[in-house]
């Protein structure tokens, strides 16, 4: 390909994206957004099997895709998104794993802001912790919406993990001790991403599975029954184009 072709097809591409763009972890539960909300269906990615698609929600343009797991996934997709693509604001829509012992497999959580150990925010030279918080107009959006659906949620703080498997699993208490809702593995690179490229971001969540319950979904529960959180996420995303 030649670089007036890459040119043309970056183009063609930035025609094919709306304003907002839900980005679930899983390429495949994008997809399933985009078959069982979406209609007037564009695929405008494939690359990496990371699926993304534009269609029709509710007479607006929305699009849904795929982020990878981790910050730096995250980090590189919303970035380009942001500065190439002219996307306005990312929702984060994923799982995570309970740890506040009032959520529930199933229940919502609506990211304020994300604690983490992950190093990717030093880059920005900010001296000290640069804070990872949530677009306030995009949060407040998402729980009025929740609040409409009369669904268990909660609104607070999560943990950003580099690690599925944290080596030293006596963690947990402790970020349960000191108010974390859930833990997952992307929130935070969401939000410094947002706030470096000046732009809105807010992690919508539906719970998984529990640090100290026996409860746990399986995979395909995971990226089939996830309903409330995708409507949530639709019904907030489509107030910002």
């Amino acid at each position: 390909m030649t670089v007036k072709e890459s040119i043309s097809a970056c183009i063609a591409v930035k025609d094919e994206l709306a304003k907002v763009v839900l980005m679930p972890g899983d390429p495949l539960r994008a997809k399933a957004v985009a078959d069982n909300y979406l209609t007037d269906v564009v695929c405008f990615n494939d690359t990496r099997n990371m699926l993304g698609y534009t269609g029709t929600y509710k007479d607006k343009r929305i699009s849904v895709m795929g982020h990878g797991m981790g910050v730096p996934s995250m980090g590189i997709y919303a970035h380009e998104l942001y500065t190439q693509f002219d996307v306005d604001a990312i929702i984060r829509i994923g799982s995570a794993g309970g740890l506040d012992m009032d959520v529930d497999a199933k229940d919502i959580v609506i990211a304020m802001a994300a604690s983490t150990n992950s190093g990717y925010g030093d880059a920005y030279g900010i001296p000290g912790q640069l804070a990872a918080c949530a677009d306030f107009d995009m949060l407040e959006e998402a729980v009025k919406h929740a609040r409409a659906k009369d669904v268990k949620y909660k609104v607070g703080k999560v943990y950003t993990s580099d690690f599925f498997y944290y080596p030293q699993p006596d963690i947990n208490e402790k970020l349960r001790d000191f108010g974390h809702l859930a833990v997952e593995m992307e929130t935070a690179g969401l939000y410094w991403t947002a706030c470096a490229d000046r732009k809105k971001a807010v992690s919508i969540l539906s719970i998984s599975d529990h640090l100290f319950k026996p409860v746990a979904l399986t995979a395909e529960e995971r990226q089939n029954s996830f309903t409330d959180m995708m409507e949530i996420a639709l019904d907030t995303g489509i107030a910002f184009i």
